[in-house]
């Protein structure tokens, strides 16, 4: 009988490994006929449980070999001692047997993790040994391979970073076993095993890990090793703090450090995206903590709302010195030279040296290319150059206001022709102004003050603009928001009574209705409040309508600026703002984001726009602001 016979191997298999047991056939036969095998699969999968506990089973040797580039055919193959060299020439006690040689000689398995990390002339040296079973060392002569040899390598396919095509030639000879994530109830399993926790905290990591393999923001999620760190992590800081730790929202701070802890260096953000790992695990953990501790009066059937914990009276709506505050603590967040260069292509000619801005090189830019110009400037108002940043944070306020006069919009709808003085920028009302010299002149008019004149006028507005700053804003998206500011508050003019307000978590008044800033002041705080925290809509749409029912206007309209995915709150499709219409504005096209936008809208007596760059951005500002 083989020393991998395939029903021992999976007697021990079922006994030690936890689920892929599919794989585990294949690869007990694979092994009982002699093939050599490649495990793919991405980390944290049981590759290497899986191989050590073969070898175990079959009662032969392991050896393991780490793949890097620096592993030369040297020290895989092995190598003449030089002393000996020198003492008795090359002799075969001169020759120190590598990984290869010894698994070869000794009837081995030898497991090499990271095949595709591997330099091509180490790997060449493999191709003999799988082919014909056996390898010939220079001054040492040949080697030929023990019946019970077999060579498994393993490699992460979805991993580019440092990696290398594999030659098909190591392909050829070798059977592939695909080996992916097991289930949820398996990695609880596994999870629980290595811990020794059994507990609903072991189901809690499972179901965090796993959603960080499915957020829309991470290119590669967690393995089940974030789990056990998770479990193993929380159960330490409760003990430390004290804490009788359950899955409850009041345990959140202490569920969070863990949860950073383990997670954070894990995950791998998309390309493209301004968000932090932190960020991203933050917002996980806040959607499945309400999973297992809803609000208790949270009015949902369908288990949408998704409210973070809150301290008791603590506001999430800020207004003045709280959003000075909250303005000032987020400017701290800068975005390095290095970060500034990965993100922008153009970057090194906008700015060629530290402290240096090229306004030239950038109105160049923004000419060809205003989308790549206007986020690469919303990202250089927070870069960490002290200089750099006030520069381009003036240029910014420029540029934004700039664009945002472009997209100016003429209101449309009922409109009626009302009487005024003062001004002659209409149709004389002959009946009236001859009335009024009447009364003061005795028929005739003397001033500017006796003259009537009736001009086509709208009912007085009242808008509340909603700024989408959380993590799934991207510096594009922060410049469109400045640019959606500057347009509304510049365009209102005297019909409209405007506030803006930024929302992620919390709702920040950066423009209270009634108030008029300065709209450089507004782009600046926006920029600054780029990016951050999770989405609740439903708060914000909250807060907007506190600020409109301080208006005295008839006429109230919500404007939306976001792409419409919510993270934290109810589903604001059944959030009622106490106005008459809410128009939406979606940031985003993917068809989730916009089938939100459209049930948003509709619940709100609004319509809807898609704009995801500057020059989409005009048009759908004037269309929904146009819509009276």
């Amino acid at each position: 009988m083989t020393a991998y016979d395939p029903l021992q191997l999976l007697e021990h298999l079922g006994r030690d490994i936890v689920g892929l047991r599919r794989e585990a056939e294949v690869l007990a036969v694979a092994l009982a006929t002699k093939r050599h095998i490649v495990l793919e699969g991405p980390p944290g999968t049981g590759k290497s449980t899986l191989l050590r506990t073969v070898a175990s089973a079959a009662g032969v040797g392991f050896e393991f070999v780490e793949g890097n580039a620096e592993l030369t055919p040297g020290r895989l193959v092995g190598h003449h001692d030089p002393a000996v060299v020198l003492d008795r020439g090359y002799v075969v006690d001169a020759f120190v047997p590598g990984p290869l040689v010894d698994a070869l000689t000794e009837g081995r398995v030898l497991y090499l993790e990271e095949l595709n990390r591997i330099p091509e002339e180490t790997l060449n040296v493999l191709i003999t040994a799988l082919a014909e079973g056996e390898i010939h060392v220079p001054r040492f002569g040949h080697v030929k391979a023990h019946e019970n040899f077999r060579f498994v390598a393993a490699m992460n396919p979805f991993d580019a970073i440092g990696t290398q095509r594999v030659a098909q030639a190591i392909y050829d000879r070798m059977c592939r076993i695909s080996i992916g994530y097991q289930d949820e109830i398996q990695e609880t399993a596994i999870t629980t095993k290595v811990t020794g926790v059994e507990s609903d905290l072991s189901k809690f990591a499972t179901q965090l890990v796993r959603a960080t393999r499915e957020h829309r923001d991470v290119r590669t999620g967690s393995s089940v090793r974030g789990s056990i760190d998770f479990v193993s992590v929380a159960g330490g800081l409760a003990m430390l703090r004290n804490e009788q730790l359950a899955i409850r929202k009041a345990h959140h701070e202490t569920l969070l450090d863990a949860a950073n802890a383990a997670l954070s260096g894990r995950i791998r953000v998309d390309d493209g995206v301004n968000r932090t790992p932190e960020e991203i695990v933050a917002e996980i953990l806040a959607q499945l903590l309400e999973k297992w501790d809803p609000e208790p009066d949270s009015g949902k059937a369908d288990g949408s709302a998704l409210r973070a914990p809150q301290a008791p009276g603590q506001s999430r709506i800020l207004e003045g010195a709280d959003v000075d505050k909250a303005v000032a603590d987020a400017s701290r967040r800068t975005t390095s030279r290095s970060e500034m260069q990965r993100r922008h292509e153009g970057f090194d000619e906008v700015s060629p040296e530290v402290g240096v801005l090229d306004e030239e090189m950038f109105d160049e830019l923004l000419e060809t290319d205003p989308d790549q110009a206007v986020a690469m400037l919303a990202d250089l108002a927070t870069t960490t150059d002290p200089l750099l940043r006030a520069h381009a944070r003036k240029l910014a306020a420029r540029v934004f206001i700039r664009l945002g006069v472009r997209t100016g919009h003429k209101a449309r709808g009922l409109r009626h022709l009302k009487p005024q003085t003062r001004r002659l920028d209409g149709d004389l009302d002959l009946d009236r102004t001859i009335e009024r010299a009447l009364d003061n002149h005795c028929g005739r008019p003397n001033s500017i003050d006796d003259f009537v004149i009736r001009r086509w006028q709208s009912p007085e507005r009242a808008v509340s603009l909603l700024i989408d700053r959380s993590g799934s804003m991207t510096g594009a998206q922060v410049a469109m928001a400045a640019v959606a500011a500057a347009s509304v508050v510049l365009n209102s003019g005297e019909r409209a009574d405007t506030s803006v307000i930024a929302f992620a978590k919390n709702a920040m008044v950066i423009q209270p209705q009634g108030e008029r800033r300065e709209p450089g002041k507004i782009v600046n705080d926006l920029l600054s409040l780029r990016g951050w925290g999770t989405t609740d809509i439903s708060m914000a749409l909250t807060a907007a309508g506190k600020q409109l029912a301080r208006s005295t206007s008839t006429d109230r309209v919500g404007v939306l600026l976001s792409d419409c995915i919510y993270t934290e709150g109810p589903n604001p499709s059944r959030t009622s703002m106490g106005l008459g219409r809410l128009h939406v504005v979606c940031t985003a096209d993917k068809p989730d984001s916009i089938a939100a936008a459209a049930e948003i809208a509709r619940r709100n007596g609004g319509r809807y726009e898609i704009a995801t760059s500057i020059t989409a951005l005009a048009p759908a500002i004037s269309r929904v602001l146009g819509d009276v």
